[in-house]
């Protein structure tokens, strides 16, 4: 999936990766593509409840091994 932009929160955890989400999603135009790459096995059911919460779009998640991958359109 093509992201406008790409954050890499590999080996935060919680809250920290959701916190710089919230920043990046900031400087993007609406519609934009939010990449993140994290390692924190919380972040799927953090980056669920942030979308449901924030209105923004998680239009994918995947889980590689220990990495997971998060893409958000935003609204």
């Amino acid at each position: 999936m093509d992201a406008n932009s790409t954050l890499d929160a590999k080996g935060l955890n919680c809250p920290l990766p959701i916190l710089k989400a919230k920043k990046a999603l900031k400087a993007l135009e609406t519609g934009e593509v939010l990449e993140i790459i994290a390692t924190d096995p919380g972040s799927i059911p953090d980056f669920e409840a942030f979308c449901r919460t924030t209105g923004h779009e998680l239009l994918e998640a995947n889980e590689e091994g220990d990495l997971y991958t998060f893409y958000i359109k935003k609204n």
